[in-house]
């Protein structure tokens, strides 16, 4: 491949560089593994069969795509187009943030910019969100531990939202408390969405919970469902304690 300097830095580039990777025969897979039928919770999604370590290769030419060509992405119906916007996006994020060349105006941009984008509904499947929100929303509101805020307004926000993509950047965007030391943000979230019976949400909260366990203490898992697991739905339960032992999970699920 081409130099990133070497490319025209532009969507039309990208969409491009995207259509000369894809493989229409994986279309029919992606479409039913992302639920895109009637009814499914990404009804109308469009593929063209590009995988995601070809988009991550395509993306690296296009590392200094300026963020009007970004957002003409994330407008694209085809899922690899705003896949690639996104990632395109966190790299960008992630340059700015380095201590020796920090632009925090670069990342309020690419904030500001995504959770208009995330309004808008443009960020609207599992992989899409699981990429970015970390990033995008949580390295901005969570910066460092002790965090000041362990619910921000645009979190609860963004929990009591009807879009179960809203939702679920505000169990990702959590992460990155939990990550720098700091779950009692995602035990916050987790709190608020015990009741949400979307198999996405539950799934998402679950994760997140195990990995307060593991990289924050068992304690605080244990703890958190010493008090919550009998009324935690079974999806999410089982995520939580994926890595307590047999009988700890036994207990946790007897108490449902």
């Amino acid at each position: 491949m081409t130099d990133a300097a070497a490319r025209p830095q532009t969507a039309a580039g990208v969409r491009a560089a995207l259509a000369a990777a894809a493989d229409p025969d994986r279309v029919p897979q992606l479409a039913r593994f992302f639920k895109t039928g009637p009814g499914g919770y990404a009804e109308g999604d469009r593929f063209i069969g590009v995988t995601v370590p070809q988009t991550r290769a395509v993306v690296r030419e296009f590392a200094d795509l300026p963020l009007v060509e970004s957002m003409s992405l994330l407008d694209s119906p085809i899922h690899e187009h705003r896949l690639a916007a996104l990632i395109v996006m966190v790299g960008q994020f992630a340059r700015a943030s380095r201590p020796r060349s920090r632009d925090d105006a670069a990342r309020e941009r690419l904030y500001t910019a995504y959770l208009d984008a995330v309004e808008r509904g443009r960020v609207d499947n599992w992989d899409l969100v699981d990429s970015s929100a970390e990033v995008l929303v949580g390295e901005v509101l969570f910066p460092g531990a002790p965090v000041d805020r362990v619910e921000p307004e645009l979190i609860v926000g963004l929990a009591a939202s009807p879009s179960v993509w809203s939702r679920r950047v505000a169990v990702l965007a959590t992460f990155a408390a939990t990550k720098a030391g700091d779950a009692r943000p995602t035990l916050a979230v987790a709190e608020r969405l015990l009741d949400d019976r979307h198999d996405l949400i539950q799934k998402a909260v679950g994760w997140m919970l195990r990995e307060a366990g593991k990289r924050v203490g068992v304690d605080v898992l244990t703890g958190f469902l010493d008090v919550h697991a009998a009324r935690m739905p079974r999806t999410m339960l089982s995520y939580a304690t994926e890595h307590l032992s047999p009988e700890q999970r036994a207990a946790y699920r007897a108490m449902r």
